[in-house]
């Protein structure tokens, strides 16, 4: 797993300080980039302003920007796998850890977390939380199809809603712990035309969206359930 540290230097013969980069610095200071700023977006130019060196240099270890984002999604999976604590057979439990991991991490970078949505990494990271969530249906009783979309319902929600409460929470001066509204209120709605709006703006305006985040893992949670008890 990469770690945040200090670009690797050695002395140019001019007597500067010349960086020497490698993989693992380019994605701790990727890392660093999109923590610090909260932007949705990680510019290439930026980073290199970061590592010291002229951005092209980038490229020299990754092969385009997309295979720069993969990498950086790749370490938020692999974070997000390394934060489940519950042994195999508490498999509800692995789910939900997996879960609010996967979000605390996309909301810490929302830069990388907004790439989910459209890139698959192939890295390490992602084949072990896919590992993770395959063990864990199949120990809820699933096999075959129904372990297969279960999984498939489970990943979907949770990168995409996350992604989308990280995209939704940036820019914003609130922590990780402080409510975060799901819809972004007040609801003006003409009781004539939008009655029902009307009637449940409030409750609407209210709704947190880390709750409803939890409540859709639930939902795939009892799904699996149900499907398992059915055979």
């Amino acid at each position: 797993m990469i770690t945040a540290s200090e670009p690797n230097r050695h002395t140019a013969a001019g007597g500067g300080a010349k960086v020497r980069l490698d993989r693992d610095t380019i994605l701790a200071t990727g890392l660093e980039l999109a923590a610090d700023t909260g932007a949705t977006s990680i510019s290439v130019r930026e980073l290199g302003a970061r590592l010291g060196t002229d951005p092209t240099a980038i490229y020299r270890h990754f092969r385009n920007k997309e295979a720069l984002m993969q990498a950086l999604l790749d370490e938020l999976n692999a974070r997000s796998v390394a934060a489940v604590t519950a042994e195999p057979d508490q498999w509800r439990e692995r789910l939900r850890q997996l879960a609010a991991a996967t979000l605390a991490s996309f909301t810490t970078y929302p830069a990388i977390a907004v790439e989910a949505v459209v890139l698959t990494t192939h890295g390490p990271g992602e084949l072990d939380a896919v590992e993770l969530m395959l063990d864990a249906f199949a120990r809820a009783g699933l096999a075959d199809d129904e372990l297969v979309r279960h999984y498939a319902l489970m990943a979907s929600h949770v990168l995409s809603t996350a992604a989308g409460i990280a995209r939704g929470r940036s820019g914003r001066t609130s922590g990780e712990e402080e409510p975060s509204p799901w819809f972004d209120g007040p609801i003006l709605a003409d009781p004539r035309t939008h009655p029902r709006v009307a009637e449940l703006s409030v409750k609407i305006v209210g709704l947190e969206d880390r709750d409803l985040f939890m409540l859709g893992v639930e939902a795939v949670i009892q799904s699996a359930e149900r499907a398992a008890a059915a055979h």
